[in-house]
This record gives C-alpha cells, structure tokens and sequence, in this order.
C-alpha cells in the first residue's frame, strides 16, 4: 500500500513529470497491477495514478515510456478480468468494471454517459441488460459496447459463471500510432472488454458518439483495435456500420477499440454578393464596355497611349467584375460528412480539402485581374506625369512597350508566386478560402496570419500602388491649382473644372480602394458598418463613375461644341 500511495503522490502533478519519471511510473504500477493478491485500496491508488499519467504531455514520451505503458494496458486487461465480482473503479482519465454473469446469458452490454462527476461509479455500467438501464436513467449515453455470445454456450460452459472484465480510456495517450496523426489535438476514447473463455465470443457491437472540435464536424471514421504485435492501429476483423444515432462499429474480437475519426472544417458558407453589389457591378460592366468602345472610336481625338490605358483598365476591370458576380460564392462546397464505404485508417484527424478546380481558378483570376487593374492605374499615373512634366514630348517611345510588359507580366508574376509558395492539390486552403473564392488570409485559429498571400499578394503590392497614385494626384492637383500669374483670367481654367479633374483622376486610379484598409483596421461597430458600405458603394459603381466622367462627360462636351460650331457657322453665311 505503501509504495501505491507514493506513486500516486508523485504523479499527481503530470506536467512535471519527465520521460524517466512516466517510465518508471508506468513499470511500478505494472508490477502492482500483477501482484496476485490485490487489496481495493492499493487498486483505487493504482487506476488513480494510471489516470493521473494520461494528463502527461505525449511530447515528453521517450521509446521505453511507450513500451511501459503498452505493457501496462496489456496487465490492464488481465486486471479487469481477475478483479472481484461487480468491482468498479473509476477516476477521470480510466475507468475498469468486472462482473460474472450466468452462461446462458446471450449478450453483454457496457455503457458510458454524461452529466456526471467524473469520479463517479454510475457514469458507467455494465450488464446484461445495461443499455435499459442508461435508458431508464435519462443521462445521454456516449459509449455503448454489446458483446454478443454464441448460441451454444451453455452446452461448452454447463453451469460455470462467464467473468468479463471492461477498461475504458478517455483518451488514446497509451497507444502510440505511426500512420494516425491528431493535428486537431483531439481525444479518442478506447475501450478493452476481456471474457474469461474468449472462444464464446461471436462478435462486439459498439457505438460511439465522437465530439466536434470548435469549428468542425465528424468527416469520416474508421473502427480499429489496437494490434500489440505491429504496435498500431489495425482494421481486421472490424467493419463499420452507417448509423445516424453514432459511429457504429463491429469487430469479431474483444481488443482495445478505438474510433479514428476525421474532422473537417465546418464552413459557413456566407452569399459574398447582395443586392448592392450585384446591381452596382453590372451597371459598372456596362459602363465600362461602353467606355471601352468610346475610347476606341474616338482614339483619333486624343494621344494613342491614353486610349491604349483607359481601355486596359476597363479590360481589366470588366473582367473582375463578371468572375466577382459569377465566381466569388464557392461552386462546390465541401459536404459535412462522407463516410466510406471501406474500413480505411485516415491518416490525420484533419480532413484534407483535396482541390476540386473551380474556385481556386477564380481565385487566381480575381487576384491577377484585381492587381492588373491597379498595375495599369500605377501606368495612367505615370502616363499623367510624364505630360505634366514634358506636355510636348509626353511620355517616352518604349513607354507603350514597358506599359504592356508590366501592366500584364507584373501581376502575373505575383499570382505565380503566390500559388507556387501556398498552393497544394492536396491542400488548396493554404492559398484561397473555402466559404467564398478568395484569397486566404487566417489561420486555423480564425486569427489573421501574415504567412497567408493576402497580405503579401494583395494588401502589400496594392499598398504600394495606391501610395504612387495618391503622391500623384497630390502633385497633379498642386500643379493645375496653382494659377499662373502670367495667364489672363480668360484663360485661366474655372476651380470648378480642376476639382473635377482631380476628382475624376482619384476614381480612375481607385483611390477609393483606400477605405479598404480603413475598415482592416477599425474595431468601432458603428464605424465599421458605414465604412464598409461607403467601400462596397464606391468600388462596385466604379465602372459606372469611370463612365461618368470619361465617357458621358466627353459625349455631351463633344455634342455641346458641335452644336454651337453649326450656329457659328449659319450665322456667318451671307
């Protein structure tokens, strides 16, 4: 008793054991655990300090600690089986019941529920008849083991008592699986049930009721017993069973089982478009193919690199906004369960989202097609500074040449670095999203994760461009609001038309793409609610504005100048 009570005293702090220390536990409470003559109080210290090593870190197990506990769960077994008839011993990480039954008993079943303390003996039972009584007590039952006899037991057993002998683990610590990995740091529950002659066994029946981890649902799973002899978990003689009540297992043997089940993300699915965006950008699509054609058409009438800029950015920009109508909401949304048809071990309790094609492809396109837009913004503001600087040469001759290299190459560049360096067909999350098709920007944890290309792919290079556009439209209203002392007032051009120049240069460079980063950053509720309208009105109606001023402001000077040319010209005739 003495030599319990001190094991159990120096394991009652697990997270300061060390390897050697969980060793030598381990091999201590073994020894005990096959002592022939086994009082309760040195078994209630024993299973105490057993449950006490399952608060243990599993990083701190060295190759011999897992040798020692696997020789533990073996003496476990042995234990349950020979202990005295109806024992019970429990305790939060471990739970063992013994019981003898007559042996023309056709089943045996063993339960586990909630809602109790977990020192509790009535959080488990076992019995013939042990699933009424999990029933009758109301609490819900998370663990349900019947273990089904075969007919003619009483014919090889005569009159003897049938002893059967449960261990229940809460977690799966003492069974160190290669091909299993938990990244999901999630429990398994594993239960051994022994018969004193095993030869009576026809098959075991269990159900298990896995826990969602925060954020995921149950994928699949697989029903495996622990095979000492390969030291990992094994499918014969297991099959799984579709049941809508739990994971239903059945096996033909009565080792330690266990459950592997594989979580995946439980996604909601939330509509990126309403009705403000949907109305705004297809007006914007309008707008910005009816400029385009403009631009073309009247090209004669202004220098061939504005035209070859306005109708890149609307090309770019009308492209953008059909993938954004037609591909941001994910077409192929991941299911909440698939469970196969075959017993397979998964290898990790993650689910990988292997890529199904559609929304990474729009992804990818949003992104390049979103950074063109701005690449050929940054060339309509070099464009604009090269006339203010020189208005009669303009820009330089290969200026077409660099425009066309960069406005296209550059953001495919960045979109080629950002799939290379984060995407995986096995892993497509790494570079977009699954509840809409965009960039990826958090990490498991729902945290904001500067790894992610969202901020080096996008946020970052889309920085830097609107930091240029902003400097020059800053020196380009400086520039045309300063007067000229030397220009009589009537050619000085009215304030008016200069803050529609300025103005005008503002949409088409998207400035307004600014707010964007303003509602990043805001922790205000109200604030964020309005900046994110005023951000969604602007960027969704910029096509339209981009019409506004570039198209119908010109169509209507133009028709205007036309109209008092032909009166000049009727009243100059004789």
């Amino acid at each position: 008793m003495y030599v319990a009570s001190s094991v159990q005293i120096l394991t009652s702090k697990p997270e300061q054991l060390t390897s050697q220390n969980i060793t030598s536990a381990a091999v201590i409470v073994n020894n005990l655990l096959s002592a022939s003559m086994l009082n309760k109080s040195v078994a209630e210290s024993v299973v105490a300090t057993i449950s006490q090593l399952m608060h243990t870190d599993e990083d701190r197990y060295s190759e011999d600690t897992y040798k020692a506990l696997e020789n533990l769960t073996k003496t476990l077994e042995d234990f349950a089986l020979n202990m005295s008839n109806s024992s019970v011993l429990v305790q939060p990480n471990l739970a063992v019941q013994s019981i003898e039954v007559p042996n023309w008993t056709p089943q045996l079943q063993f339960y586990s529920t909630t809602g109790l303390s977990e020192y509790s003996p009535e959080r488990i039972g076992l019995g013939a008849d042990a699933a009424n009584m999990a029933s009758s007590s109301g609490r819900p039952v998370d663990l349900l083991l019947n273990i089904k006899l075969q007919n003619d037991s009483q014919k090889d057993w005569g009159n003897k008592n049938l002893g059967i002998g449960v261990v229940l683990y809460e977690n799966d610590k003492f069974f160190n699986s290669k091909q299993f990995n938990s990244e999901l740091n999630t429990k398994r529950r594993v239960v051994s049930a022994s018969l004193s002659d095993r030869s009576l066994l026809d098959n075991v029946e269990f159900t298990i009721k896995p826990e969602n981890t925060s954020g995921s649902a149950s994928y699949d799973f697989a029903c495996v017993f622990w095979d000492y002899t390969h030291r990992d978990w094994r499918t014969e003689g297991c099959v799984k069973i579709r049941d809508p009540s739990g994971v239903h297992c059945e096996c033909n043997h009565t080792t330690n089982f266990a459950v592997l089940v594989s979580f995946r993300a439980d996604y909601t699915y939330s509509e990126a478009l309403n009705w403000i965006s949907i109305v705004g950008c297809s007006l914007s699509i309008v707008g910005l193919v009816l400029t385009a054609v403009y631009q073309i058409k009247t090209r004669k009438q202004r220098r061939a690199n504005s035209t070859m800029l306005l109708v890149n950015i609307c090309l770019c920009m009308t492209t953008y906004y059909l993938l954004f109508i037609f591909g941001i909401n994910n077409p192929v949304k991941s299911s909440k369960a698939s469970v196969s048809e075959q017993n397979v071990i998964p290898s990790s309790d993650l689910q990988e989202n292997i890529d199904q094609g559609p929304c990474t492809a729009i992804t990818a396109l949003l992104q390049y097609f979103l950074l063109a837009t701005f690449a050929w913004n940054i060339l309509y503001a070099a464009h604009v500074f090269f006339l203010i600087r020189n208005a009669l040469n303009g820009p330089p001759r290969a200026f077409r040449t660099i425009a066309m290299t960069v406005g296209w190459g550059l953001p495919a560049v960045i979109v080629g670095i950002s799939l290379s360096t984060t995407y995986s067909f096995r892993n497509p999350l790494g570079y977009r999203q699954e509840e809409f098709c965009w960039l990826a920007s958090l990490d498991k944890a729902g945290r904001f994760d500067p790894k992610r290309p969202m901020l080096w792919g996008f946020l970052l290079p889309l920085a830097v461009m609107l930091c240029f556009n902003t400097s020059l439209l800053v020196y380009f209203s400086q520039t045309i609001c300063c007067a000229n002392p030397n220009l009589k007032s009537s050619r000085a051009t009215p304030m008016k038309k200069k803050i529609l120049s300025s103005f005008s240069l503002a949409v088409v460079l998207g400035l307004s793409w600014i707010i964007g980063y303003f509602v990043l950053i805001t922790h205000d509720k109200t604030l964020y609610i309005i900046l994110s309208v005023v951000f969604c009105l602007c960027n969704t109606t910029q096509g339209v504005q981009i019409f506004i001023l570039f198209t119908l402001q010109s169509f209507l000077r133009t028709r205007t100048r036309n109209k008092l040319d032909s009166k000049t010209e009727s009243k100059g005739e004789p």
